[in-house]
């Protein structure tokens, strides 16, 4: 038995480490071996005068949070890289069997030149991780890299509402090389190009396809310099479903409801005016709320139009009723003067009356008697051949006067700058101007909207196939 002393025993644990090390060493040389003069601060070589050509593709695996108030949205994909690095000295042993590619962790990836593109319009642009960031590096037999990250990115969309809710929006991402000129390295999209999840599916868009992809060169002043750029236009089209539903379909009721007040009586002027502000307070109610949606702009969206058309309509018919008013009251007010003139008029009237079965030439009396009662006589000349026969003298009622009265004595009413009332020539019946008025809006109302309707629609889907 070796007995154990203090030498001894430091011996072996130094014989220990020793073997752990070189054990560690052997088994991470070989999996990539780089050249002792490999800098990974400078670019793989290339032909002379030829940038580094760097291949980028994007899997969109969900678009997210378009906020229409911020103008940007959020956008969850994977996102790769491949280039050329002829400098690795990949070993057989680092391949399993029938595999033309290794893949190694990220860590790895810090010890390679790699580009260094950045997203020229994100707000914020991060790795996703759970216990390690979602990356990995892969090396293929001909030195080829590939770079891959799960990646989320908030993105900034100048955003346009001139058409809101009938909208397109036409969103890009701007990938660029931030330290390397576009003579030093290329970005270019590879086959693959940009993919959409096809099981994507948004709440209130819809992602129109094809994407446009466009390969650029962007001069930035503050580098003094042009650098290669990729972009892709992301193409947001708003489903106008929730909007039929929730605004433009309400808002026609109601202008319908305001109006069921042509049909109502102008006794019943509660009814009309809490019907008519009801439906105005609900018209502005409801542009609030949806104004809440979008960010205030200085231009006029097509929804303002639509909703300033509904409350125009209401606002007339809310002034259709004031107007039938005033012309209600000033008939009922020359209703009740001739009303008061009645008993002034029949002993005028019994007197010439009097004085035609007597024989006598007759005489209105004074004029002043006749204008007092509110009736204006004019003479008939018996000798004339084209005068009236005397049994028919040229009298009219006056206004306010009783049809009755008018078929007997032809007592003529008194013209005002506005006739609110008059006989028909046809049925020899009363017709008042307001209530004209109300049977006219009824027929009038409805076919300006339908004349609206017809209009806004087709020149809003017109100039949205324009803009798209």
């Amino acid at each position: 038995m070796i007995p154990c002393t203090w030498p001894t025993a430091l011996f072996f644990l130094i014989w220990l480490c020793n073997d752990v090390v070189s054990k560690r060493n052997h088994t991470l040389k070989p999996r990539v071996v780089l050249p002792e003069n490999y800098v990974k601060e400078m670019r793989p070589p290339a032909r002379k005068g030829q940038p580094v050509i760097v291949e980028f593709s994007i899997y969109v695996v969900d678009v997210n949070s378009i906020n229409v108030e911020d103008m940007d949205f959020r956008v969850d994909m994977f996102i790769r890289q491949t280039w050329s690095e002829s400098r690795l000295q990949l070993p057989e042993d680092i391949f399993e069997e029938g595999d033309d590619h290794v893949t190694l962790p990220p860590e790895f990836f810090d010890n390679l030149w790699h580009p260094d593109p950045y997203f020229l319009n994100s707000k914020v642009t991060e790795i996703a991780e759970l216990t390690h960031k979602f990356s990995s590096v892969t090396l293929y037999r001909n030195q080829t890299v590939r770079y891959s990250a799960r990646m989320h990115a908030i993105i900034a969309c100048q955003m346009e509402f001139q058409l809101y809710p009938m909208d397109i929006q036409s969103c890009p991402i701007y990938i660029e090389s931030f330290s390397y000129s576009n003579q030093k390295v290329r970005f270019r999209w590879s086959e693959a190009g940009v993919t959409i999840n096809p099981e994507l599916k948004l709440l209130q868009y819809h992602i129109g396809e094809p994407l446009r992809l466009e390969e650029t060169n962007g001069y930035m002043i503050d580098k003094d310099g042009n650098y290669s750029r990729l972009v892709v236009y992301f193409r947001f089209e708003r489903q106008i479903g929730h909007h039929l539903i929730q605004t433009f379909a309400p808002s026609s009721l109601v202008v319908m409801l305001s109006w069921f007040s042509f049909w109502l009586d102008l006794d019943a002027i509660p009814g009309r005016v809490t019907l008519l502000v009801t439906c105005m307070l609900t018209l502005v109610t409801m542009f609030t709320g949806l104004r809440a949606d979008i960010p205030p702009v200085a231009y006029v969206k097509a929804l303002d139009l639509w909703m300033a058309g509904c409350m125009m309509f209401v606002f007339a018919a809310l002034g259709e009723f004031v107007v039938v008013k005033v012309l209600d009251k000033q008939y009922q007010m020359n209703k009740t003067k001739a009303q008061e003139s009645m008993p002034r008029i029949i002993p005028v009237m019994l007197r010439y009356l009097w004085q035609r079965l007597n024989g006598e030439k007759g005489s209105c009396g004074t004029l002043a008697a006749w204008e007092g009662s509110g009736v204006r006589c004019r003479k008939v000349d018996l000798t004339s051949p084209t005068s009236p026969p005397a049994a028919t003298p040229a009298v009219h009622p006056a206004p306010g006067a009783t049809h009755t009265t008018a078929h007997l004595v032809g007592v003529e009413r008194r013209q005002s700058i506005l006739q609110v009332a008059w006989l028909d020539a046809d049925t020899g019946q009363e017709r008042v101007l307001w209530r004209e008025i109300d049977k006219l809006s009824r027929v009038v109302f409805p076919a300006l909207f339908l004349l609206f309707v017809t209009m806004y629609w087709p020149v809003l889907l017109l100039k949205t196939k324009t803009s798209s």
